[in-house]
């Protein structure tokens, strides 16, 4: 069994979504062991302590990055973590965080990296008029939005959309795709080779096959 960590700043939805699918056994080899936020009043916080899960604020105040990470990092390894999942975390990590858990730290970005990196990548998409988005779930490198890609998801862009519309049909993927991405990772699916992810799919879209909620 796996031990997870997630990071978040904010309201926790896609913290919920894992937590969620390790509840109803499509995650089955993977447990949230800590939930840590920058933010004391964060919401994803309060979800996790709601759910009897060890749920911790760090504050940055005062803090350099590095300093700060070195503090999560002690806890992150106090706690026996595996793998780290940014779920809404609004920090960057420092190269210290990123070296001391290489290819164990997975993000999701609400665009279809590798455009549209950064804040607002909603906005971007929405004023570059691009007529197709999504979302990323890759591995965390030391360059912001930038590492191997593990699975995307695809929404149309309307001509009426602003960015709270599209962020919001982006958000209903990032439930579904960042739950399958830790499935695969937890399950030894997952091979970074040539800085790409290979997956060992049991058969043609078997996740939808395996969780029809994850059809869309």
């Amino acid at each position: 069994m796996y031990r997870l960590a997630v990071l978040l700043s904010g309201r926790g939805s896609n913290f919920e979504a894992i937590q969620n699918a390790i509840e109803s056994g499509f995650i089955k080899n993977g447990k949230v062991v800590v939930v840590i936020s920058n933010r004391a009043d964060a919401r994803g916080l309060v979800l996790a302590k709601r759910r009897g899960l060890n749920a911790l604020f760090l504050d940055p105040e005062g803090k350099s990055r590095e300093d700060y990470d070195r503090e999560i990092v002690k806890l992150l390894k106090a706690n026996g973590v595996d793998f780290v999942l940014l779920a809404g975390y609004m920090r960057i990590l420092s190269p210290y965080f990123v070296k001391s858990f290489k290819d164990r730290i997975l993000n999701i970005h609400p665009s279809l990296l590798p455009s549209f990196r950064g804040l607002h990548a909603q906005r971007q998409a929405v004023e570059s008029g691009v007529k197709f988005s999504g979302a990323t779930v890759h591995f965390v490198t030391d360059r912001l939005d930038d590492g191997p890609i593990i699975v995307q998801s695809v929404v149309p862009v309307f001509s009426n959309d602003d960015e709270d519309s599209l962020s919001e049909r982006i958000l209903k993927t990032e439930h579904k795709i960042y739950p399958l991405a830790v499935k695969l990772l937890t399950e030894d699916r997952i091979e970074i080779k040539d800085g790409r992810v290979i997956i060992d799919w049991k058969e043609p879209e078997e996740f939808f096959i395996t969780n029809p909620e994850l059809g869309g």
